[in-house]
């Protein structure tokens, strides 16, 4: 049961790393983590990211501009960028680092510790990369609901919503911490070595060969 229990466990641990990774970078570049309705032209939607801001027109037709200076961005929005950066790049050593120890490759099969070894250095790094990713949208959310809600910005004026990359974001970090700790629960599980398993058939045989000697009339 646990030769079978191992693979797939590590195998659905490195699919939900591998999403969470993959929508970790998404949420990187994509401009929508805050969202503007402007009441006097209902047909257009301001969006910011970390990298330009854009504006959706009603007819389809999308605008984007980059952000001219890194120092003039808000200081969640400069943070955010620095973290998902290294979110993202600790995904990347942590799929590499995982994959070597998993149990399907055949590279490094008699050096198990090992193995062991970089699958749970990978897990910890999915942990920190799944971490980095909640951290800044969490952040960004957080100032985005203290200025919704500051009593001295008149009503007249524009507010900030939540953009669709804040959401794609708590994804990718859960499926980063889900995947890590998946790959972890694996070391704790028993591991059944092939030598041992041909063993116990050839003794199960051999008792049925014995049986069988002792019924013969």
């Amino acid at each position: 049961m646990a030769l079978v229990y191992r693979p797939m466990m590590q195998l659905s641990g490195m699919l939900f790393c591998l999403l969470g990774w993959v929508l970790s970078c998404l949420t990187t570049y994509l401009p929508q983590w805050k969202n503007l309705n402007l009441e006097l032209n209902e047909l257009e939607i301001w969006t910011m990211g970390l990298w330009q801001a854009c504006v959706v027109q009603e007819e389809g037709g999308m605008q984007c501009k980059d952000f001219d200076s890194f120092l003039a961005l808000p200081p969640e929005l400069r943070i955010s960028r620095i973290l998902m950066f290294f979110s993202n790049g600790l995904g990347l050593l942590g799929l590499m680092l995982s994959g070597l120890g998993l149990d399907c490759l055949k590279i490094g099969e008699r050096q198990q510790e090992q193995k062991k070894r970089l699958l749970l250095f990978g897990g910890m790094l999915f942990w920190i990369s799944g971490i980095t990713a909640i951290v800044p949208v969490s952040w960004v959310a957080h100032s985005t609901v203290q200025e919704f809600w500051d009593e001295n910005i008149p009503d007249i004026v524009p507010r900030w919503d939540f953009g669709e990359a804040l959401f794609v974001g708590w994804l990718a970090g859960f499926c980063l911490i889900l995947g890590g700790s998946l790959l972890n629960c694996t070391l704790c599980s028993t591991e059944i070595h092939p030598s041992s398993v041909r063993y116990a058939v050839a003794e199960q045989q051999d008792r049925c060969q014995h049986l069988e000697t002792e019924t013969r009339p």
